[in-house]
């Protein structure tokens, strides 16, 4: 990146993060238990909610008891189920014609990151009626109100509960773009290990990834703050510790860990942001459909070996909350052990070291795109432009 490019995008971020303890952040209320969304909504005198979910979730049976609880206490639910692994524009707009159809006043987000994406992105549009989704993209976009979003996460890995981001796939494009604004952070989060039990191994493994990626990135990133950085060490302490049993579901206590574990990093990203992993990853997503926890995975290591020296002191760091050694032992050799430990963790979760798919044809276009996304807002360690970022998806290819 030229030097001009670079002081503009490091003036951005310093701005970006002078004025984080004026922004409006708040935290979802949590509750544990998918009973209590009935005491929410009688709370807050809701009476017809729109569930969004997706199919396989509720072909499963996983949203059953909660919609069955919503109904014997008057508050049937209107559903939609057709929320895809990334979540379009037309998926938004179908969502949007049920909430309107059914006469909803509130909105329960029931899935992973996408049906929680599409039902934020069904809000920002309730919010906004006259303004196009496409118009939303950037930040601060949005601003007025948003019904009331309950969020109960189906995968420990998102963060998405927490969080003030809504990615969308354009239906035409194909591109994928983010809505970032406050009013898109839902009001309750619903953390229950119960609903997690039937996810299948491969995908608890590739989002608990997700949730180790948003606290690294976050962490190592140049906005943190002292909350971020606690959320953050504690996110990786309990990744490390509990990734591998709650994907196998050995104990519900591994996967209670995982849940907050998701939680407690997408608090840090969501304040602190992400960076070139998520950029790139949010490419490969949009163009190729392929899953954003497994993409995430696979670039993690990568891109922190790329970076190098830059991260030591802060990956040294995360290595000693990971219990991969002791602060002694000195930074270049303590960041080295964590990412080599990554890359032994994904073997053992079953993810693939590279990403099959990636076409040479396309990567120009993909490294515009996470350009695009990344720069100037992501406070990265390291400022790379698309020259630079292509290097990322020739060496997740190879």
């Amino acid at each position: 990146m030229n030097a001009a490019r670079k002081i503009y995008c490091r003036i951005y971020q310093k701005v970006f993060r002078a004025a984080l303890p004026l922004l409006p952040y708040r935290n979802p209320v949590i509750r544990h238990s998918i009973e209590d969304v009935n005491d929410i909504m009688q709370e807050n005198k809701l009476k017809r909610p729109l569930l969004v979910t997706d199919g396989q979730i509720r072909g499963l049976g996983l949203t059953k008891n909660l919609e069955r609880h919503l109904s014997e206490n008057g508050k049937q639910p209107v559903v939609y189920d057709r929320t895809g692994a990334n979540p379009t524009t037309e998926m938004v707009m179908e969502a949007l014609k049920c909430y309107r159809a059914g006469e909803c006043d509130c909105i329960i987000a029931f899935g992973g990151g996408s049906s929680m994406d599409c039902a934020k992105a069904v809000g920002a549009c309730v919010a906004r009626p006259k303004k196009d989704l496409k118009k939303m993209a950037g930040i601060l976009k949005v601003v007025k109100k948003t019904p009331v979003i309950i969020a109960i996460p189906t995968t420990a890995g998102t963060g998405s509960e927490t969080t003030l981001a809504a990615v969308i796939v354009d239906s035409e494009t194909k591109h994928k773009y983010v809505i970032n604004d406050f009013p898109l952070i839902p009001s309750y989060a619903v953390l229950a290990p119960s609903v997690i039990k039937s996810l299948p191994q491969s995908v608890a493994a590739a989002t608990g990834m997700d949730a180790l990626t948003h606290a690294v990135e976050a962490y190592i990133g140049g906005s943190t703050t002292g909350m971020t950085r606690a959320d953050a060490e504690e996110a990786v302490s309990l990744i490390f510790a509990n990734i591998e049993a709650a994907s196998r579901h050995e104990s519900t206590r591994s996967e209670a860990c995982m849940l907050k574990a998701a939680h407690l990093a997408g608090r840090a990203f969501t304040r602190s942001y992400v960076g070139y992993i998520h950029a790139v990853s949010h490419s490969l997503s949009g163009k190729y459909n392929m899953p954003h926890g497994l993409t995430n995975a696979v670039l993690l290591p990568i891109v922190l070996e790329m970076y190098g020296s830059r991260v030591y002191k802060k990956l040294a760091r995360l290595a000693v909350c990971a219990g991969l050694g002791d602060e002694d032992e000195g930074e270049e050799k303590l960041a080295k052990r964590f990412i080599a430990e990554i890359y032994s963790m994904n073997e053992r979760l079953g993810i693939p070291k590279r990403i099959e798919g990636i076409k040479k044809e396309d990567i120009d276009e993909l490294s515009m795109y996470a350009d695009r996304e990344a720069n100037p807002l992501y406070p990265v360690p390291v400022l790379w432009d698309r020259r630079e970022l292509k290097k990322i998806y020739r060496r997740a290819s190879a």
